[in-house]
Order: structure tokens, then C-alpha cells, then sequence
């Protein structure tokens, strides 16, 4: 009995620390993550706060053990020692990497769902962690990137309100270029775009190279209008007689007068080729991203609505006005459970498929 409770007393300080660390962690997961359901910054916030916690409480554990003053002055160094080598080599890609998405998350230049382009990578982006991003590209396939290249490489980010689109078309100085841009403008009028506008961008040995722009209102559509605009181009080239063909080409092949424009061609599937747009299959992931992020937006609007209405009715003294606004309070948190389990079920779902 006296060897238990030596035991006990020697052990008790030790697995009281390890008790007091673990409940204590899983409180503020609990805590945090119900936070975050409301606010797009605040999974950030958790992660520091959670790893903060665990790294403290292994410390303390360790020096809870039943050890010699000596003893524990040695391990504590090693422990020093080795979270000074661990900080050393990694302060280049792990710190400066959750540093960089530190710095991104406070900028707000992006946010889930957002086109952008960091090099040759294009895509929309379908998750900001503390140490990478990660977005979806045209392939749909998915793409990390380390938040140290996002933060020493130029990111071109598509505006949401609209993003102008080019095509660039090589022709002959045989044809008169008032005519040419007339055609183009036509094409992007007929793909749809506002506020066309073409440029001469240079006079080469045979020909002239011109790129007609145009306001892409509908972003999300960004792949396909480009291709649109490809296709309106070549068409409305072609109906205004402008073959899409180089002197140098004529001269090579040597083929006299005739004119490369094809025959019409008719197709009782052209509406149904313009409605598929392919992008809500290409950036599934992406798409569920902004629509979780759009639903946290929302509910964090609820959130605040709720606190008004709160503080209104704490300065209200008509019993029959308080009875009204705590009704209507009700409604408002009822919706905000509604809001909080769907946004949870859409969560859940965005990762069983990551």
C-alpha cells in the first residue's frame, strides 16, 4: 500500500500536467473551430493556437517527470538545443512559409474560389492553408503551391467585378486594316464581351499581328469565353472575306489566286455546344470552395445581426416591442443553426474529396 502511494505521489504532478494540457487542447479545438464556422481568417488563428498549446504542454510534461533538479536542467537545455536546431533549419521554408500565409491571409488579395496565375500556373484557388495554397487548374487536377512562392512571385488575380480577354490574329498587308477591325470588334460583340477594342501590336516582314480585347463580365466562364472569342474571331474574318493566311504562306505553297476561307458550315447543335461550358467540371472543388466561403461570409453576417439585435433589445422598455424583437432573435439564430449545419455537411464533403 505504502509502495502505491509512493507511486502515486511520485506520478500524480506528471499525469495531472498531461490531463490538464490534453482537456485543455480539446477545449479550444472545440472552442475554435465553432468560431470559425462564422469567419474566413480564423483557421489561421486555430492552427498557431492549437500547435502553441501542444508544444507548451509536451514541455511541461517533461519537466513534470519525477526527476533531479539536475536531471531536468539537462533536458530542458536538450530541449533548447533541439528546438533551437529545429527552428534554424526549417526557419527558411516551415516558419517562412506559415509567415508568408500569415502575410497573405492579412493582404486579402485572394480568397477561395478566385482565379489566378503565379508563373505558367493558372487555376482558382480551393484552399489557403497556414503553409500552402492550393488551387485547381484547367485540367481539374490539383496544384500546392509552397505560400513562399506566393509571396516572392508576382500572383495575377482575376477580378471578380470583370477581367478583359484577348485573341491575337496574324494577317496580310494586303488587307485594309480599317476592315479588319471592324471584324474584330464584330467578333467580340458576338462573344458577348463589352467595351471592345483592338490594338496593332506589330508590322512583321509579311504581316501584321492585331489582338482585339474585350470586358468579360462573367468570369467564371473565363475558359470558355476564351475559346468563344477564338471562334467568333476566325468567323467573322471569314465572313467578311479576310482569309486567315499569311503571304509567306501563299508564297510558299505557291497556289495562285485561291482563297483559304472554308465553306459555311451548319449545325443544329450550335446552341448546345455555346450552353456547355465546361468550368463547373474543370474547378469543381474550386466552385465548393467559394460557395463554403461565400456561406461563412453569411453566417458571420447572422452573427452580427444577432449582437445588434441583442444590444436593441437590452435598451428597449416597451414589454410589447421586447416580445417582437426576442421572437424575431429567435428566427435570426434558427437560421444561423440552419447555416452552421449546412455549412458543416459542405465541408465535410469538400474533404472526402480532396
Amino acid at each position: 500500500m505504502e509502495i502505491l502511494k509512493g507511486i502515486l505521489s511520485t506520478w500524480f504532478p506528471t499525469v495531472m500536467t498531461a490531463l490538464f494540457f490534453f482537456a485543455m487542447y480539446n477545449i479550444v479545438k472545440k472552442l475554435m473551430e465553432r468560431q470559425a464556422k462564422g469567419h474566413t481568417d480564423k483557421g489561421l488563428i486555430r492552427s498557431i493556437v492549437l500547435f502553441s498549446i501542444l508544444l507548451i504542454g509536451i514541455i511541461s510534461v517533461i519537466l513534470a517527470l519525477p526527476m533531479s533538479p539536475d536531471q531536468k536542467s539537462s533536458v530542458t537545455s536538450l530541449i533548447g538545443i533541439v528546438l533551437s536546431a529545429v527552428l534554424g533549419l526549417s526557419s527558411t521554408t516551415f516558419i517562412g512559409n506559415a509567415l508568408a500565409g500569415i502575410a497573405l491571409r492579412m493582404r486579402h488579395s485572394f480568397r477561395p474560389g478566385d482565379f489566378i496565375q503565379v508563373n505558367d500556373i493558372f487555376g482558382r484557388v480551393t484552399e489557403q492553408g497556414l503553409f500552402h495554397t492550393e488551387i485547381q487548374t484547367i485540367d481539374r487536377d490539383l496544384t500546392t503551391l509552397p505560400n513562399m512562392t506566393l509571396a516572392t512571385n508576382a500572383v495575377k488575380v482575376t477580378r471578380s467585378s470583370g477581367t478583359f480577354i484577348s485573341v491575337e490574329c496574324s494577317l496580310g498587308y494586303d488587307v485594309n486594316r480599317l476592315k479588319i477591325e471592324e471584324a474584330l470588334l464584330k467578333a467580340a460583340k458576338n462573344s458577348g464581351l463589352e467595351d471592345a477594342f483592338v490594338h496593332i501590336i506589330s508590322l512583321g516582314d509579311f504581316s501584321i499581328v492585331y489582338r482585339v480585347h474585350g470586358l468579360l463580365k462573367d468570369v467564371r466562364s473565363i475558359v470558355s469565353a476564351k475559346s468563344r472569342l477564338t471562334g467568333d474571331v476566325i468567323d467573322a474574318l471569314h465572313s467578311a472575306g479576310i482569309e486567315i493566311v499569311s503571304p509567306n504562306f501563299m508564297n510558299q505553297k505557291q497556289v495562285g489566286d485561291t482563297i483559304f476561307i472554308p465553306q459555311k458550315y451548319r449545325t443544329n447543335d450550335k446552341q448546345v455546344l455555346e450552353e456547355n461550358t465546361p468550368e463547373n467540371i474543370i474547378f469543381d472543388k474550386a466552385v465548393e470552395a467559394e460557395g463554403i466561403e461565400k456561406r461563412k461570409e453569411l453566417l458571420s453576417e447572422v452573427e452580427e445581426k444577432i449582437k445588434k439585435e441583442q444590444q436593441q433589445l437590452k435598451e428597449l422598455k416597451d414589454s410589447t416591442e421586447k416580445v417582437k424583437l426576442e421572437e424575431k432573435i429567435k428566427k435570426t439564430k434558427e437560421l444561423k443553426e440552419r447555416l452552421e449545419s449546412k455549412l458543416e455537411t459542405k465541408v465535410d464533403e469538400l474533404d472526402r474529396k480532396s
